[in-house]
């Protein structure tokens, strides 16, 4: 058919044997041959063959008492290899062209540098109220949704010192809209983790709605924030709303994608 891409040719039993990496990949734990076989959609006896292949190649261990089948060194050293290639930065930069068409207002990417979240990239729709923000910019903790979402999920040693001195400008300010305690800052974290994204309202800049949502790497830490901004007329400042959900989908997709498996 013309303009149809022809696809290229590949190796069909190479494929169908990776469907039980895949399971083993996703599995709890090591797994039955029944059970791998199961989930991987083929008899016992095709995914034993397969199996056996996968053994020479270390891809694939079995336990000879158990008898259970899970992923072996050779799996390891191609997923660690695929890691250390990994630019979180540069895979979030691809996915925010997308997601600014689904969320309608601007978006930017923070990582945590030497003096907290510096914003390191930032893309505007063209109806963007514009806000004095730049790249390097280093966001506050308490009054920011960056900052906030970093807090929550850094170490707690690397927040303490500015957290402490946060709190304290918001005292000597008689600010009503930011935690004076520590006590206050540690129960507003402790919210942000449950959530799992951190808001703010009118908080850092005047009629600007934020949100960050965290993207975790391999080993569970925060390797970025995605932040979306927006004016409180017309962006949807709803948890689980036209913003928020997007966005959260979309960290979480980057967070797999960089070997983050957590709930």
């Amino acid at each position: 058919m013309a303009g149809k891409v022809k696809e290229r040719a590949g190796i069909q039993s190479v494929e169908v044997g990776f469907g039980l990496l895949e399971v083993l990949s996703k599995a709890q734990g090591p797994l039955m041959l029944r059970d791998l076989a199961a989930a991987a959609g083929m008899s016992a006896a095709k995914a034993h063959r397969y199996l056996v292949s996968f053994q020479r190649l270390a891809l694939v261990v079995q336990d000879g008492a158990s008898t259970r089948y899970d992923l072996g060194p050779a799996a390891l050293k191609l997923g660690l290899a695929s890691l250390s290639r990994l630019d979180a930065v540069k895979l979030a930069r691809e996915c925010v062209g997308q997601l600014i068409e689904q969320v309608g207002h601007t978006l930017a990417i923070a990582v945590w540098g030497n003096h907290g979240p510096t914003i390191v990239h930032w893309e505007e729709t063209p109806q963007a109220v514009t806000v004095n923000l730049r790249l390097g910019d280093v966001m506050p903790l308490l009054s920011s949704a960056t900052g906030r979402c970093f807090a929550a999920f850094v170490s707690r040693d690397a927040i303490a010192p500015l957290l402490k001195e946060e709190v304290a400008r918001a005292q000597r300010q008689g600010r009503k809209d930011m935690p004076t305690s520590l006590a206050e800052a540690r129960a507003l974290l402790d919210e942000v983790r449950q959530r799992g994204m951190a808001r703010v309202v009118d908080t850092l800049l005047p009629g600007i709605v934020g949100f960050c949502a965290p993207v975790f790497d391999a080993d569970g830490h925060i390797a970025l924030g995605i932040v979306a901004l927006g004016p409180t007329g017309t962006f949807d400042s709803a948890w689980g709303g036209a913003v928020e959900k997007p966005l959260r989908a979309a960290a979480r997709q980057l967070s797999s994608d960089l070997g983050w498996r957590g709930a």
